[in-house]
């Protein structure tokens, strides 16, 4: 395999591993998100604190931050391969889902399989807050993973003047996910119950796993036509090394990257998570409402991330997209933070925020660092996006607790409960105001001697980049 491997990518089987890579990352997006519009029913169901709610949530984040999982995952990527790493980090996603979904089931909730054990310690969490924090904490695990994996694969096949685009679908996959996610969940938990809002999401992750092995299959047969060995046993030469890391560490483009990506995402999912409960509380939306509304962030960016991402390839002005991505979230942000009297007219903004970043974000880290050390970069990005993420999620419920010390899990049930959001949205916005600077610090450090093409259109960044590598 070749730094850059543009002959990877080859006719009708391309566009095949992208439909399949992307499927995937729709199940991923949909598990995740299948639970985020359901605040008022857990909380109504198990009489849980919008802390409790921020904690559940955050236990996705845990093996990624605490045991590093995101960084040695990436590590055992580059190190053994796409095929092995991709199936053990699915298949971690798959009982991770049904561990969630077990936890809310009559089966469980009536003293099932595992119940006593949850009753056996920390008597304050209900066994089936335990439960389903242990399932979180085991999709968090292979997820996070799993995505590295994927924007890995699509490098690996896509790189050069189409990567943006094939990224963009790929992510537009996943606000698909997302979208379907939140807007689902209420009416399937209005109509057929809580669990099974989330058994729903855990066999979509089933067929995830189905469609990574018929990729494993496709790309074993496509090494096989073209003579090579099993990409997961490397020249030396292409293998990690802990030096590879160091290098990363001192690639100032690549750092600032990172921080955007951490600070961005701190806001943006978080904010995801608490934007259905708020649109109940600060402009009165019924359940179903709130959810739809919500997830038209994420059809706006399955749209728009795709259209970006044509446009990248063609023109560029990467990071002065992140700069404009950015801004708007901010600018959203605000608007919700003094209650905009027309929510919807903020929520297109955080869509195109949800577009414009990414879109050009990682395909941009595929040039700066190139093929052979592109898992353990990305292992790095959604480590410390996952940190903040993680923090910023508990961060947000603390404050919402503490800013209204009147709504109680009681009041809420009663209907009596109105949670004033501006203090968390405040927090928010000073985040976002962060991202934009790294976004501002990316811009002045990719120019002169030291530049990665982020501004230039991707067959030229590619050549560019391939040239210093070379020389290198």
């Amino acid at each position: 395999m070749s730094d850059g491997t543009p002959e990877m990518s080859r006719g009708a089987t391309r566009w095949l591993v992208l439909l399949l890579l992307s499927l995937i990352m729709f199940s991923n997006y949909y598990l995740y998100d299948c639970f985020s519009t359901l605040k008022g029913t857990l909380q109504t169901e198990i009489g849980a604190t919008s802390t409790e709610w921020g904690l559940v949530r955050s236990c996705y984040s845990v093996p990624n931050i605490f045991l590093f999982m995101t960084l040695i995952g990436g590590v055992f990527l580059d190190r053994f391969g796409i095929r092995r790493t991709g199936f053990f980090f699915t298949l971690l996603c798959v009982l991770g889902g049904i561990l969630t979904a077990y936890g809310v089931s009559g089966v469980f909730r009536g003293g099932g399989p595992g119940y006593a054990v949850m009753s056996s310690f920390l008597p304050g969490i209900s066994p089936e807050l335990k439960m389903m924090m242990l399932g979180r904490l085991l999709f968090g695990l292979g997820a996070e993973t799993q995505l590295v994996m994927l924007s890995k694969t699509v490098a690996k096949w896509f790189m050069g003047k189409e990567l943006a685009l094939a990224f963009g679908l790929k992510l537009g996959f996943a606000r698909a996910g997302s979208a379907l996610g939140m807007s689902m969940s209420p009416r399937v938990a209005e109509s057929h119950g809580f669990s099974t809002a989330l058994w729903l999401g855990a066999v979509l992750m089933m067929s995830g796993l189905v469609l990574f092995v018929i990729y494993a299959l496709v790309d074993y047969r496509d090494e096989k036509q073209r003579g090579e060995g099993d990409t997961a046993k490397l020249a030396d030469d292409e293998t990690f090394h802990i030096k590879d890391l160091l290098t990363l560490l001192q690639n100032r483009s690549f750092l600032l990257i990172v921080m955007l990506c951490a600070s961005f995402y701190a806001v943006i999912f978080p904010f995801q998570d608490y934007l259905a409960d708020l649109l109940k509380h600060a402009y009165g939306y019924s359940e179903v409402a709130a959810g739809d509304l919500t997830s038209l962030i994420p059809w706006g960016a399955v749209v728009f991330t795709v259209v970006f991402g044509a446009l990248i390839d063609k023109k560029g002005r990467r990071a002065t997209l992140m700069i404009g991505g950015a801004s708007l979230l901010v600018a959203a942000c605000i608007g919700f933070a003094v209650v905009f009297p027309v929510p919807w007219a903020l929520v297109p903004l955080f869509g195109v925020a949800f577009s414009l970043v990414p879109a050009a974000m990682w395909p941009a880290v595929a040039m700066i660092v190139g093929v052979k050390r592109l898992g353990t970069a990305y292992g790095l990005m959604y480590w410390l996006q996952n940190l903040c993420w993680w923090g910023m999620t508990l961060l947000a419920g603390w404050v919402l607790d503490r800013s209204n010390p009147t709504v109680t899990a009681e009041t809420l049930k009663a209907g009596t409960g109105a949670y004033d959001y501006t203090a968390t949205m405040l927090v928010f916005t000073a985040l976002g105001v962060v991202a934009v600077l790294f976004a501002i610090g990316l811009k002045l450090a990719d120019r002169g001697p030291d530049s990665h093409g982020l501004e230039l259109p991707s067959a030229e960044a590619a050549a560019l980049n391939e040239a210093k590598r070379g020389e290198a």
